[in-house]
């Protein structure tokens, strides 16, 4: 099976890794009904044997099916499909839908909190946080450094229920983090959205932190419908993706 064959369409091409080509030839399949609502998929050493990609691989793309929603994975028996249409992402125990009316209503007002309120001690974690983001190369690592980020904005803000709140969703930012960063090259472009929350804590505007946040949470909403919309729906569309 050549992976290449599920990459054409009508948008100029461009680099993706193993992981999103075995998991777009796998969802295509899914959407064109190959694999219809209830089979089980051919089992992990036939896959890896026809998509000629190692285990840690197709075990990614098994993953990332399983937070779109298309696949559930039970223990023993394999990997069935359960939905023949991406519709909502689930990362951790909430939906992206959900997590995201929550997080602008809770991280966009506590950014402008925080702005007025953040300590000398507060801007240098910010600071020193951000400086190791930029550095790292690592995604795991990186994932991990951007929920401690938003956990670093929320204690900024002088309120214990803020931060709460953030801990409390911690486990699913750092899952969608990866899943944007793995098939929507989020990184460095999260790294300047995070400068720019940072530039407006420094400089105590309550009103450019509010917005700094603001177009962080839209760009992440932006990313995400990227991804959850259909290749097929994408590719039979004039005009390429958004640059």
């Amino acid at each position: 099976m050549n992976l290449s064959d599920s990459q054409t369409g009508g948008s100029a091409p461009r680099r993706v890794s193993a992981m999103e080509a075995v998991l777009t030839h796998l969802r295509d399949a899914i959407e064109r009904g190959k694999y219809a609502i209830g089979d089980k998929l051919p089992s992990e050493a036939e896959l890896c044997r026809q998509l000629e990609v190692s285990r840690p691989v197709l075990r990614e793309a098994l993953r990332a099916l399983q937070v779109m929603g298309l696949t559930q994975s039970r223990t023993g028996k394999g990997t069935f499909v359960i939905s023949s249409a991406v519709e909502d992402p689930t990362f951790g125990d909430f939906t992206a839908s959900d997590l995201l009316e929550v997080r602008r209503h809770v991280e966009i007002p506590v950014a402008g909190y925080a702005a007025v309120r953040r300590t000398p001690e507060n801007l240098d974690h910010l600071a020193h946080l951000l400086d190791r983001m930029e550095r790292e190369t690592d995604t795991t690592a990186w994932v991990a450094m951007d929920s401690l980020f938003h956990l670093a904005v929320a204690e900024a803000a002088q309120n214990p229920v803020f931060r709460r709140v953030i801990e409390e969703i911690r486990d699913a930012l750092a899952r969608q983090s990866a899943f944007l960063n793995e098939l929507g090259g989020r990184r460095e472009q999260s790294n300047r959205e995070h400068r720019a929350i940072v530039e407006a804590l420094i400089d105590g505007s309550e009103h450019d932190a509010v917005e700094a946040m603001s177009h962080h949470l839209d760009r992440v909403e932006t990313t995400l419908t990227d991804i959850v919309r259909s290749p097929r729906t994408e590719s039979s569309t004039e005009g390429g993706p958004e640059a």
